[in-house]
């Protein structure tokens, strides 16, 4: 069996005063799929997020990339974030610099790398996120859907391994979430591993290859059409049935498709089914 590119094993993590949020957490990612992680508000996705990235340390328990030990001096850090970056929520928290350009160079500069390597590397992130044309825009004049592409692409620029993304699509429009979503199979084309937490379902269904269930008995792991048509897991992670899980299941009760066949996972992918059978 292969070594997952991040592993945590046995992690446990507390907030000071608070109660034990992770206890005995065994995760892995896989390198080479896109893996959604679910669960309800207060789950523990966040903190999971934050060990996976080195922004938290667990109290107990090992994070480990390439089957290597993560260590939290500054040298052990800075490798684990050339390997692993987290985009959070909200891309403001994340956005300070004056210019976009300016924002998506912080991490290639911290790394100490020459000038024409950082600019190389600015121009490549935001090629990637289709934002080349607003390097020099202030990011306090961007829309919030040009904010979300700036954060990733800050992200994108220290050429990480694995790309963790928290709840990337709230907030935007349709069409800027299937931009997004054209953006990250491009990442993913070019060897970076996705991670995104979401709380929606038939997007996970969607897109990802896995999916990671969390419940209040632990994590769940598996492929994700099988994870999220299993109710009773769904269900203890507080999530509801998607819906092209659903459709499914309704056509295959009538006898509308043989058993396993390839079915609809969107509305748009239903007409298109729809039209082909009848035709």
């Amino acid at each position: 069996m292969s070594v997952p590119l991040v592993s945590l094993r046995g992690a446990r993590y507390a907030y000071e005063d608070g109660p034990t949020v992770l206890d005995g957490l065994d995760f892995d990612v896989p390198e080479g799929r896109a893996l959604a992680l679910l669960g309800r508000n207060g789950s523990g996705k966040t903190t999971l997020m934050r060990l996976l990235s080195g922004g938290l340390r667990p109290d107990a328990g090992q994070l480990s990339v390439d089957g290597t030990p993560v260590t939290y001096g500054r040298k052990g850090l800075l490798r684990l974030r050339t390997s692993v970056q987290l985009v959070v929520q909200d891309p403001d928290d994340q956005l300070f610099a004056a210019s976009v350009a300016q924002d998506v160079s912080f991490g290639p500069l911290n790394l100490g790398l020459p000038e024409p390597e950082v600019r190389a590397r600015v121009s490549e992130a935001l090629a990637a996120l289709d934002i080349t044309g607003l390097a020099d825009r202030p990011t306090h004049l961007l829309s919030y859907g040009q904010r979300k592409r700036t954060a990733i692409a800050g992200a994108v620029a220290m050429r990480p391994r694995v790309l963790i993304l928290d709840e990337p699509t709230a907030g935007l429009d349709p069409d800027g979430q299937e931009r997004l979503l054209d953006t990250l199979e491009g990442l993913r084309a070019t060897g970076t591993t996705v991670v995104m937490a979401t709380h929606d379902v038939d997007l996970a269904l969607r897109w990802a290859d896995d999916a990671a269930l969390l419940t209040p008995s632990g994590v769940r792991c598996g492929p994700g059409p099988v994870m999220l048509a299993d109710r009773s897991r769904l269900a203890e992670a507080g999530l509801r049935l998607p819906w092209g899980v659903a459709v499914e299941s309704l056509l295959r009760g009538r006898g509308l498709v043989p058993g396993g066949g390839e079915l609809p996972r969107t509305a748009e992918e239903l007409a298109g089914w729809m039209v082909r059978r009848e035709g």
